[in-house]
């Protein structure tokens, strides 16, 4: 059996899509507090999926939720990185002990299998791009350091208690059920005034874009591909753009024109304190496995364009 936390989320929700696919029995953990059970409902409703709601941060929760599992799929986090700016004690509690108890869990019940999923904001401000799992960890977010201490937790409980452990460094994964992020923002502030559209930032912020189907392709291959000890991935696109082009391409695909863009810098340009201005992966690690996205970062966004319109009900 596996168990996906957070299975009721965005990635986590698209994981326990393909695990069920796959013919896996499936167990999700998820407090809802982001996730959404109609994301998953289907596969519960037809008892291929076992749901539990419940949290991390309760250790007797997490040791009920690992009980006859053999693979342990973390996703469950809290997933806005500005809050860790005015609410730091949320990415701590909702990252830091949450996987810790989780890991205690695995280790008390002989679970012996772990897939977590870390992010890009590990590296910080890198000096170059894109980088590559070997560059050093600098975050400049508390979520990021979060994620950073959350790596090392892991890489101690792999090494002490023989747990197989694989990181997955996700860099702007985008798709059907995003509902976080800058695109999602943008097409919020879009619906609600198309002739002013406030950018965060000055817009020449580097990222790349990755969508979730390729992102999930990613995961099973890692974890099925790779052998014992402690393994780490990073999960990003090939290319990278900036926010403007960004801006640009949801413009294009929603056929608005003459709408002013109002761009918002902090510090050295970026959206807000803890924002990274340019930051992309290297994949090289992923691509030996015999890895390839199937859409540009242009693509992704577009396909999440048209897929969030959709599921929202958006009109402009």
């Amino acid at each position: 059996m596996a168990l996906v936390t957070g299975g009721a989320g965005f990635i986590g929700s698209h994981l326990v899509d393909k695990l069920v696919e796959m013919g896996f029995e499936v167990r999700v953990l998820d407090n809802l507090s982001s996730g959404r059970l109609e994301y998953i409902k289907n596969h519960v409703e037809r008892s291929l999926v076992e749901f539990v709601l419940g949290d991390l941060k309760n250790a007797d929760t997490a040791r009920a939720a690992v009980k006859g599992v053999d693979v342990v799929f973390h996703l469950a986090a809290n997933p806005e990185v500005r809050i860790s700016v005015t609410d730091p004690a949320v990415h701590f509690n909702e990252n830091v002990v949450a996987t810790f108890n989780l890991l205690e869990a695995a280790r008390l019940e002989g679970v012996k299998n772990f897939v977590f999923a870390s992010s890009s904001t590990v590296y910080g401000e890198p000096r170059e791009i894109p980088v590559n799992e070997e560059a050093p960890l600098r975050p400049i977010s508390v979520y990021g350091a979060s994620k950073a201490a959350c790596e090392s937790i892991l890489h101690a409980y792999s090494r002490l208690y023989g747990l197989n452990a694989i990181v997955l460094r996700y860099a702007n994964i985008v798709g059907p059920r995003l509902r976080h992020g800058a695109i999602y923002d943008l097409l919020m502030k879009l619906s609600k005034n198309k002739e002013v559209l406030e950018v965060l930032g000055d817009g020449t912020q580097v990222r790349s874009y990755l969508h979730v189907k390729d992102a999930i392709e990613a995961t099973i291959l890692a974890w099925t591909r790779s052998s014992c000890g402690f393994t780490i991935y990073n999960v990003g696109n090939l290319d990278w753009i900036t926010v403007k082009d960004v801006v640009e391409v949801i413009l294009s695909k929603l056929h608005l024109k003459n709408v002013k863009v109002v761009y918002k810098p902090v510090l050295h340009g970026v959206g807000w304190p803890g924002d990274v201005k340019r930051i992309a992966l290297d994949a090289s690690k992923l691509l030996s496995l015999g890895w390839k996205p199937s859409m540009s970062s242009r693509e992704a966004i577009e396909d999440t364009v048209v897929n969030l319109v959709k599921e929202l009900h958006l009109r402009f």
